[in-house]
């Protein structure tokens, strides 16, 4: 049954993939016939072409390898300098431009003068190639506000979950009390589990997250209210100073740092509730500047990616994951001895943070990211702007194609990349367990 439950969830990621990529495309393909630019091919997957139908002007089709997909519309690049396609050259990096540029006209039919890309307003080049990270963005934003609003996640509770017995330094990593260990204020205070504290210094507290920032501001005497079988108590306790856990701000906790402040030496409960819409939209926030941020340290993390594949070291929780690690994580949340219901809206997450991720990464300003092109168009604006207002000749439309030997340096970073963080899936992968 294990089995069959971790093949369901693989199945299930690489659907909902398979559905975020088709879905990205189809925000390139709408904008694009909706300005008029002719689009032969819409494709889901890379490789063989497994299934296609054409309609109207364009192909539909699915191929073999579900690592992407992709629109192809005519006249991406500018004819050269020429006023030809193509103009042969032995520059290698001449022969790029020239390469994308042909491959740009090579299914020019009579009557496209009129329907190629870059001939459109740059404004409107920014909202085709825009269209496809946004289609992201908001699926990832309906599946975290349908799932937060509905099923929930989980919240920490100011209920008392467990009352330690001892005061022991967190950064010491032992359960254990040993003789001479002086006694938890909590459990001098009479702090029982079961008891959910309501206020703290006489404060209202509703969440952890405020009354752990009220204990680790406190060193000495502290008042507490909590509610016992109904009825309201009132306990008071000396907080002592204590080697506590760092938090990130975020309810998590900084891996091996550890800060000095008051402690209480209680645990507190979870539970899966459900959010607002105000708090949803907070923790939004929360997830993309996170993601931000995890983006931003990508280069830093490739060492010990590459020291768990070929020197044996852990991996890192939070280390980079493909496609193939996501589904593996799936497969393994499928299988979890937990309510159906919570194995989905975990998966469902998994597809969220997925869909956030290629729109963060799909802005990046570099060739061949749509972001580039959005890039490419921009400056093109900013240098006819600029010819306007200094009465000088139009430019015309910038040339991206003059960038492909960058955008070519790029992919092959890209590339290497993503090879090493599948050999660190399958070699030594993440395991929620």
């Amino acid at each position: 049954m294990t089995v069959l439950l971790t093949l369901i969830g693989v199945l299930v990621f690489v659907v909902g993939l398979l559905f975020s990529i088709a879905w990205h495309e189809l925000g390139h393909l709408s904008t694009a016939k909706l300005f008029g630019i002719r689009v032969p091919q819409y494709m889901v997957g890379f490789g063989r072409t497994i299934w296609s139908r054409k309609k109207g002007d364009t192909e539909y089709g699915l191929k073999a390898i579900p690592m992407g997909g992709y629109i192809r519309m005519i006249g991406m690049f500018p004819p050269g300098e020429d006023g030809k396609v193509t103009a042969r050259s032995t520059s290698p990096f001449r022969s790029m431009i020239e390469d994308a540029r042909s491959a740009a006209y090579e299914e020019l039919q009579p009557g496209d003068e009129s329907r190629l890309f870059y001939t459109r307003k740059p404004w409107k080049r920014v909202i085709v190639m825009f269209a496809g990270p946004f289609m992201n963005l908001v699926l990832a934003m309906a599946i975290f506000f349908g799932v937060w609003m509905t099923f929930g996640v989980q919240q920490t509770t100011t209920q008392v979950q467990t009352v330690t017995d001892c005061v022991i330094k967190q950064s010491e990593n032992r359960d254990a009390c040993r003789a001479g260990d002086p006694a938890a204020p909590g459990k001098a205070a009479g702090l029982e589990v079961g008891d959910k504290i309501v206020a703290f210094q006489g404060k209202p507290v509703e969440d952890w997250d405020t009354l752990q920032k009220n204990i680790r501001g406190t060193i000495g005497p502290a008042t507490l209210t909590v509610l016992r079988d109904g009825q309201k108590v009132t306990l008071h306790a000396n907080l002592v100073e204590n080697r506590v856990g760092k938090t990130d701000g975020h309810g998590g906790y900084v891996k091996g740092e550890y800060v000095s402040a008051g402690y209480l030496g209680v645990g507190p409960k979870s539970v899966i509730a459900p959010l607002t819409f105000a708090q949803s939209a907070d923790r939004v926030g929360e997830v993309v500047q996170s993601s931000v941020q995890g983006l931003a340290q990508l280069p830093g993390k490739i060492p010990a990616l590459w020291n768990s594949v070929f020197n044996g070291a852990e991996r890192e929780p939070d280390s980079p994951m493909g496609i193939v690690g996501a589904a593996r994580i799936n497969g393994e949340i499928a299988a979890l001895d937990i309510p159906s219901e919570q194995r989905m809206s975990i998966m469902l997450n998994v597809l969220g943070m997925f869909n956030l991720s290629l729109f963060l990464f799909n802005m990046l300003p570099l060739l061949p990211l749509d972001g580039g092109h959005i890039a490419g168009a921009l400056w093109e604006s900013v240098r006819r702007a600029f010819a306007r207002i200094f009465r000088r000749a139009d430019p015309g439309p910038f040339d991206v194609a003059k960038l492909m030997p960058a955008a070519y340096v790029v992919a092959g970073v890209f590339l290497c990349f993503t090879l090493l963080v599948l050999a660190a899936d399958v070699v030594n992968p993440i395991k929620i367990t």
